[in-house]
């Protein structure tokens, strides 16, 4: 494993857990839980899938494979953002 130049941002997420239920990320010091009821694109995913998310910028998460943008308020309030539009 290589340690980041020195001057490199690093922000930090993980995904800590995957259930039939859903998925828990830490993010910073932070542990989100996202049930497959409210992000239903994991589902079906490979582990290698859901386990490789990148943190694009302090509230901003994207999984390159699957193609899925979520900002940490989708996460904390999922009921804000419905998935089909009205």
């Amino acid at each position: 494993m290589k340690s980041k130049k020195a001057g490199e941002p690093i922000l930090d997420v993980e995904v800590t857990n995957i259930s039939q239920h859903g998925f828990w990320i830490m993010v910073d010091e932070r542990e989100y839980f996202l049930p497959f009821k409210s992000f239903p694109w994991f589902k079906d995913a490979r582990i290698t899938d859901i386990s490789a998310v990148e943190r694009l910028s302090e509230r901003h998460l994207f999984w390159k494979n699957l193609d899925v943008d979520l900002t940490l308020d989708m996460i904390e309030s999922p009921d804000d953002y419905p998935l089909i539009s009205r």
